[in-house]
C-alpha cells in the first residue's frame, strides 16, 4: 500500500478542466518518487495514499495543493534594450532568470512591443485545477529507477528540477 516513506511507480495523464493533456507518461517510463519527500506536487503525493498495485484514480488538484495561484507580482517589464544587447527576444520564449540566492527559475517571454519586454515567472500551471488518471505500477521500500525527470514532457521542468532527479510535476 502507498504510504509515507515508500517509493512508488506511477503511469499518470495530467488534464486541465477543458480535458486537454498538459502532460502524460503513458506508453513512457514510469515516473518514481518517494511518497512524502516533497518531489511531486503536494496534492498528487497524498492523492495517491492508501492505493495500491494496479489500482486507477482520478485525482482533482486545486492550485493550493499544485502549483499554487496565480500571482500579478511575478510578472515582470524590462527594459527591451537590455535584451537585445544578448538576444532577440519572441513571445514564447523562456529564459533562466538568477536569483538573489543563486537559484535558476525560469521565465516565459509572455509579450515584447516597443521598448520592453513582459516575463512571467509564474509556472507554467500555477492557478489551474488539475486532474491526473493515476495507475500505481510498483511500491517499493527504495527507488528502483535510475533518477531522472521522468515527468513534464511540456517543458514545464527546469533544467536543476530534471538535473537532480526532482520534478516539478
Amino acid at each position: 500500500m502507498v504510504e509515507e516513506g515508500k517509493f512508488v511507480q506511477i503511469q499518470y495523464t495530467g488534464t486541465f478542466d477543458n480535458g486537454e493533456i498538459f502532460d502524460s507518461n503513458v506508453g513512457l517510463e514510469p515516473l518514481e518518487f518517494q511518497i512524502g519527500s516533497g518531489a511531486i506536487i503536494a496534492g498528487l503525493d497524498r492523492g495517491i495514499m492508501g492505493m495500491k498495485i494496479d489500482d486507477e484514480k482520478n485525482i482533482t488538484i486545486k492550485p493550493e495543493h499544485g502549483y499554487g495561484d496565480y500571482n500579478n507580482d511575478f510578472v515582470l517589464t524590462v527594459p527591451l534594450a537590455e535584451m537585445q544587447s544578448n538576444f532577440n527576444p519572441e513571445p514564447g520564449m523562456v529564459l533562466s532568470i538568477q536569483m538573489e540566492n543563486g537559484s535558476l527559475i525560469p521565465a516565459r517571454i509572455t509579450e515584447v512591443n516597443g521598448e520592453t519586454v513582459t516575463l512571467d515567472l509564474n509556472h507554467p500551471l500555477a492557478g489551474k485545477t488539475l486532474h491526473f488518471a493515476v495507475k500505481i505500477l510498483a511500491i517499493n521500500d527504495e527507488a528502483q529507477l535510475e533518477s531522472g525527470c521522468g515527468c513534464c514532457s511540456d517543458g514545464s521542468c527546469s533544467d536543476d528540477s530534471c538535473g537532480n532527479g526532482r520534478c516539478s510535476c
